[in-house]
């Protein structure tokens, strides 16, 4: 109860209709009660015009008062056509009703007109006149037939309502939600959107009313643009101006360790160089962090990725023999992704970078391919000590490093592949390369076939 209670509170769909239900309930509850009581005032009208009617007959046309009881009088007859016509002044034994019934004892001092009379348990409607001849006659009903015909009939009269009424509540209800369900095919558009799409939304399909709101989200996703390409600029600013110190602090390492000094001295340099060439790989992946954030232009060229794998191989090779790594692509397949090829590149580059500095000497790092009708998947397996179940979340965080790696990085690739793959639509799964020792790095990238 309190789910639909807070449902009900929360939904803005829900509580129109509700609200709108409730409206149409209550006009009908008082269009219904109008409407059957005055069917049933009309009706006792239209039951007091028959009496006036039988009257004018008998008046017009003398038509003589039947005397007398009808041998053949019928107890089975219809009691909502029943009428009694008699003459006031004659016996009750002198006139019967038109459908052979006995006679009332009816007051003889009834007024002229439309009267309601009450004989023992039951009530009368009579409606007495004055001939030409100079008699009294009274034509009578009971009341509580007429009152039920009228009752019957003005029921009758609310049937449209009681047959209307559900429908327009679903038409209501139907008519809300469609109405809604350009918001909510907003909603799920937006949700859909990956952090970099921040293009604005088109006011066009969307109602008046909800056409401020939208504006004011575009210009909210605009403000988050421009703060987002300031930053990107910054870091990549901020990454190619601390190439030159780098560069220079370098150079004069160098020309430093050719100089003569003590062991403990060169120990001390050696370490100081192995600081710069930190910095220098942090700046570089810093710079390929900020081009793999920056919106690129739609590729117009299908890539080989059997060439991604040869041109990263022959970059990355002197570091694989410098550990004794055996390294290569185990399938010959090939396929063709229609992407940017610098985008390819720098993904498959950056996970054989990780996969060879986190396989101890004399491992083994494979790339391979698969494919299907809808999709293509790079593999890339590794024999290190793999990524534990519960880092595999953190380790795309940017300058996320496991504890106890003795690897130098900077904590970037994994946030790299996993930008560059978000903004190309494509998934990135991290497995064990072996499930029984629990053991390795399996990485498969997913991308769907255009």
């Amino acid at each position: 109860m309190d789910g639909i209670k807070r449902r009900v509170k929360d939904s803005l769909q829900i509580k129109l209709s509700l609200w709108l239900s409730l409206a149409i309930l209550g006009i009908a509850l008082i269009a219904g009660t109008v409407t059957f009581f005055s069917a049933f005032n009309e009706a006792h009208e239209l039951q007091d015009d028959v009496l006036r009617h039988v009257a004018t007959l008998f008046d017009r046309h003398h038509l003589p008062v039947p005397q007398g009881r009808d041998s053949a009088r019928a107890t089975d007859s219809d009691p909502e056509s029943r009428v009694y016509v008699q003459l006031l002044s004659a016996p009750l034994s002198n006139g019967i009703d038109v459908l052979s019934n006995p006679l009332l004892d009816l007051p003889q001092n009834l007024p002229d007109g439309m009267q309601t009379v009450r004989i023992g348990a039951e009530a009368y409607r009579v409606l007495v006149r004055t001939l030409g001849s100079g008699e009294r006659l009274a034509v009578a009903q009971e009341t509580a037939v007429r009152d039920e015909i009228a009752r019957y009939s003005a029921l009758r009269t609310l049937l449209p309502f009681l047959i209307l009424i559900p429908v327009l509540m679903l038409v209501v209800a139907v008519l809300v939600r469609k109405i809604f369900r350009t918001v909510t095919d907003l909603s799920i558009e937006i949700d859909q959107r990956s952090e970099q799409e921040l293009h604005p939304i088109a006011p066009e399909p969307l109602p008046a009313e909800i056409r401020p709101f939208v504006a004011a989200i575009n210009r909210l996703l605009g403000r988050v643009g421009q703060a987002m390409e300031l930053q990107r600029r910054f870091v990549a600013d901020a990454a190619h101006e601390l190439r030159t110190p780098l560069t220079a602090l370098s150079l004069q390492a160098e020309r430093l360790a050719n100089t003569e000094m003590s062991a403990n001295a060169h120990e001390r340099l050696k370490t100081v160089r192995q600081g710069i060439e930190r910095a220098r790989a942090l700046l570089e992946q810093l710079l390929t962090l900020a081009r793999a954030q920056a919106t690129t232009s739609m590729p117009s060229t299908a890539v080989s990725l059997q060439q991604v794998y040869r041109r990263v191989l022959e970059d990355l090779m002197p570091l694989a023999e410098e550990k004794g790594i055996d390294i290569g692509v185990v399938s010959d397949l090939d396929a063709h992704l229609f992407a940017n090829e610098v985008d390819v590149t720098t993904l498959v580059k950056n996970l054989v970078d990780n996969a060879i500095r986190y396989t101890p000497p004399g491992g083994r790092v494979d790339l391979s391919l698969l494919s299907s009708n809808s999709v293509i998947t790079l593999v890339i397996e590794d024999s290190g000590p793999g990524i534990p179940e519960a880092e595999r979340e953190r380790v795309f965080d940017p300058f996320y490093r496991i504890l106890g790696s003795d690897e130098i990085g900077s904590g970037l690739g994994l946030s790299i592949v996993q930008t560059i793959s978000a903004r190309m639509g494509a998934e990135v799964n991290l497995g064990f390369a072996s499930e029984q020792s629990r053991s390795g790095l399996r990485v498969m990238v997913t991308f769907p076939v255009a």
